[in-house]
């Protein structure tokens, strides 16, 4: 493709908003309309990004003859139809996570993706940071050898609002499907048995059904054994931790913080908080992450992270959920389903 690829944004939220800035320093890029159900925010968005027309619809972005590609942003239960919707349009598609939360509709709209011949890339935005990307590195390329054990620790500073979680899916297809997906990512493997235990300590999260705390373990099929953590709340910050060891050595890193000053004193030494939302953690990893979505687009490169990468982590969220249910562990083969559903 010739010239700048021409973005339509739908969903003007918050980060939608982070795909915007991301986009706006894009020099192969430019968004050309934006569109949220909320008309004033996408007017918002259009003024603070200088994107020529906002609109409320977000068909009018999949039916826009200027639009090369969309960047879908809106609530989570709006993401398969509007998938299926750009690629019968024949616009290449970047979707945040999830897909779906039902399998039958993701494989509906993947296998809408796969007719249309356009590209899908997913929202995983921690396989575009260096941190995890080096770790990662360290693993496939055996620099730590065969990997043993894989620990992934994450926990958010505090809840989001109880109207957002009534809609979220729950923390297992939330929150730790990043997780989920981090640890493929990493490992190089698919998971096939899940154990999870989980607990709420905020109960009006515990009456709308959800948990706060959960604890999961994975065995892959590379024979690696593997643990996620995942908490609302975190006094202290933000905090994305993982370690992995191996047959020759291990690798892990910590948090990120503001500064990498340390105060040392006849009292103590110690340094400020880490960076206290996952916006400030992953500036870089969504600016990378649209800049592998623009390059697909423009020079038809294969999508980093593809429909089943968005898929296989809804699974496990699926085998978390039936065993923290039935207090077992579950084999990924009991939840997943043969694709032949229609919306």
């Amino acid at each position: 493709m010739s010239g700048k690829v021409r973005v339509g944004i739908i969903g003007c939220g918050r980060i939608g908003q982070v795909h915007c800035r991301a986009l706006e320093g894009n020099p192969s890029a430019e968004v050309v309309i934006a569109a949220d159900y909320f008309v004033k925010a996408a007017q918002a968005c259009a003024k603070k990004f200088g994107i020529p027309r906002a609109v409320q619809d977000w068909k009018e972005v999949v039916q826009a003859s200027n639009v090369d590609a969309v960047v879908i942003c809106s609530p989570s239960d709006t993401h398969c139809q509007i998938i299926i919707a750009a690629a019968q349009a024949g616009k290449h598609i970047f979707c945040e996570k999830p897909i779906d939360y039902k399998l039958e509709r993701i494989d509906v709209a993947l296998e809408a993706v796969r007719k249309s011949g356009v590209k899908l890339q997913l929202g995983f935005q921690r396989r575009f940071d260096a941190n995890f990307q080096r770790v990662r590195h360290a693993v496939q390329s055996g620099e730590i050898g065969s990997p043993y054990m894989l620990n992934i620790i994450s926990r958010d500073p505090a809840p989001p609002p109880l109207a957002y979680l009534k809609q979220s899916g729950g923390l297992f297809f939330d929150m730790m499907i990043h997780d989920f997906d981090m640890a493929r990512f990493i490992l190089g493997s698919e998971a096939v048995e899940i154990h999870a235990s989980a607990n709420s300590f905020d109960q009006s999260i515990a009456d709308i059904g959800d948990v706060t705390t959960a604890v999961v373990t994975i065995h892959f099929q590379n024979g690696a054994l593997g643990t996620i953590q995942c908490c609302r709340k975190a006094a202290y910050g933000y905090d994305q931790r993982v370690e992995v060891l191996g047959s020759g050595g291990a690798v892990d890193i910590g948090n990120n913080f503001p500064n990498t000053a340390t105060v040392s004193t006849d009292q103590a030494v110690r340094r400020d908080l880490p960076l206290n939302f996952f916006m400030d953690r992953y500036v870089e990893a969504y600016a990378n992450e649209m800049i592998a979505f623009v390059d697909m687009v423009k020079n038809g490169t294969e999508p980093v992270v593809t429909g089943i990468d968005g898929r296989v982590p809804v699974v496990m969220a699926y085998a978390a959920m039936k065993s923290l249910k039935e207090k077992r562990s579950v084999r990924l083969a009991e939840v997943d389903i043969v694709p032949n559903a229609r919306l």
